[in-house]
C-alpha cells in the first residue's frame, strides 16, 4: 500500500467511507455498499462525492474546494473509488482510463464449467432501463469481461473479474446471461435478500501528476467468504 501524503483526519471521515490514500491531487476511498457515488440532481441524499467534498473542506460548507468524479460505482457495489481534486487532474485520468487496471470480486450462484475466460457481447438498454446483450452490433456497445474462479463451494463461486470495457451494469449482465447471476442481484438475478455481492477489489494506474504507478487493493468482504464456506 502506498502511504498517503496528507494526514487523514480520522475524526472527520464520514461513515460508509474508508480513505485509502490522499494527496494534493487525488483521493482514493473504499466505498461501502448502499452509498451512491454521486447524484445528478441537488437533493439531500448522502453520496460519496458529497461526503468527501465536505471532508476536504474540513466541515466548511462555504469553502471553494471542489471534488471531481473520476469514475462511478453502482450504489450496491462496494470498493475502490477515485476522486480528483481539480478539473485538470480529472481530464488527465480520462486520457489514460483505458489503460487503468480494474479488478472486481463477484460472488455468483453455482459452479462454472469453464474456470476462466472472457465474455463478450454488445449491450443495449431495453424499455425497462435494463441492459441486455443484443446480436446486432449497431444496436449495442461492445463489452468485454474477463473472469477467473478463485474459490468455490457446492452452491457458490467467488470470481475475480477484470473489467476490460466499462459499460453500464456490464459485469452483472454478463454473469447473469452466462447462467451464474451475482448473489443479491435483484435486477439481473434471483429475488434474494442481502447485499449485491459485487466489490471493486483493486485498481492500478499511473498518478496523473507524478506518473508514479499506484495500486490499491481492499480486503475480500467477509460477507462473500461466508457464502463460499457453505
Amino acid at each position: 500500500m502506498i502511504k498517503s501524503k496528507i494526514k487523514i483526519r480520522n475524526k472527520c471521515v464520514p461513515a460508509g467511507i474508508k480513505i485509502l490514500y490522499e494527496d494534493r491531487d487525488i483521493i482514493v476511498i473504499d466505498k461501502g455498499a448502499g452509498l451512491l457515488s454521486v447524484k445528478a440532481n441537488y437533493d439531500s441524499e448522502k453520496t460519496a462525492h458529497r461526503l468527501l467534498t465536505n471532508y476536504i473542506r474540513k466541515g466548511n460548507l462555504k469553502a471553494n474546494t471542489k471534488l471531481f468524479v473520476v469514475h462511478r460505482l453502482d450504489r450496491e457495489t462496494s470498493g475502490v473509488l477515485i476522486f480528483a481534486k481539480s478539473f485538470e487532474i480529472r481530464e488527465k485520468f480520462a486520457t489514460q482510463w483505458k489503460n487503468v487496471e480494474k479488478k472486481y470480486l463477484a460472488l455468483v450462484y453455482g459452479n462454472l464449467t469453464e474456470k476462466s475466460g472472457i465474455i463478450e457481447s454488445y449491450l443495449a438498454e431495453d424499455d425497462d432501463y435494463k441492459m441486455q446483450s443484443v446480436k446486432n452490433p449497431q444496436k449495442g456497445k461492445f463489452a468485454r469481461t474477463k473472469y477467473k474462479v478463485i474459490k468455490e463451494s457446492k452452491n457458490y463461486s467467488l470470481l475475480e473479474i477484470e473489467l476490460l470495457t466499462g459499460k453500464k451494469n456490464q459485469i452483472r449482465v454478463h454473469l447473469s446471461e452466462k447462467g451464474h447471476p451475482i448473489v443479491g442481484d435483484i435486477k439481473y438475478g434471483k429475488n434474494t435478500k442481502g447485499r449485491l455481492a459485487l466489490h471493486a477489489w483493486s485498481i492500478r494506474f499511473k498518478h496523473p501528476f507524478s506518473n508514479q504507478e499506484m495500486k490499491f487493493e481492499t480486503k475480500i468482504p467477509e460477507y462473500f467468504m461466508t457464502y463460499c464456506n457453505r
